[in-house]
């Protein structure tokens, strides 16, 4: 009976992380001064609870990086499923502005917390999730056959340096359409002679 009682304190827990967790990753995404009694708030806990999961703000911090990190490498499997590899592509490098803001907003303390083997991990993830979805979009033609994901994600970088707010995701949203054309120059699916049929 023990056991029954205390499984809906643990689920409320697990709620209550992954709530703070993604509450605070939109907040530091606006800024990297938010405060942890404002995200607290709006996740709907109090600062006790927040303090108990989180017992400082670096713990906050790494806990945010390490959830963007594994979403996007989850993401692209679920895209792929259902989507176009193009549009799976795209909707991915979109999540992947936003984890740029994110990590923009916590660079400082990040710099100084990440250690090599994590940041290894992460990069893997990252590459990972990128070259299946590149690789998709090679099967259906849809890129340039022989995209080396590293040389991607070097490209992406840009978005490592971009500010947060609307003027930063509008100008993260053109610099990743013309990254998307650059792949798609010299496709298969994009000669000439099916050029028109592609545009529709």
């Amino acid at each position: 009976m023990t056991e029954q009682r205390n499984e809906p304190v643990r689920a409320d827990a697990r709620q209550n992380r992954a709530r703070i967790i993604e509450v605070a990753r939109d907040a530091f995404a606006a800024s990297n001064e938010a405060s942890l009694n404002s995200i607290a708030k709006q996740a709907g806990v109090g600062p006790g609870t927040l303090y108990r999961h989180f017992p400082t703000r670096e713990a906050l911090i790494m806990a945010v990086y390490r959830h963007e990190v594994e979403r996007l490498g989850a993401y692209a499997p679920e895209l792929l499923a259902e989507h176009t590899p193009m549009e799976s592509l795209r909707l991915w490098l979109d999540r992947l502005a936003h984890y740029g803001r994110v990590k923009h907003g916590l660079s400082d303390v990040l710099h100084a917390l990440t250690d090599e083997a994590l940041a290894g991990k992460a990069y893997e993830l990252v590459t990972g999730a990128l070259t299946l979805l590149l690789r998709a979009c090679e099967d259906a033609g849809a890129i340039r056959p022989d995209t080396d994901p590293d040389d991607v994600l070097l490209v992406l970088g840009f978005l490592w340096r971009i500010s947060p707010g609307e003027e930063g995701e509008a100008r993260a949203a053109r610099l990743l359409d013309l990254i998307i054309d650059g792949l798609r120059f010299g496709a298969p699916a994009t000669a000439p002679a099916s050029a028109s049929a592609s545009a529709r």
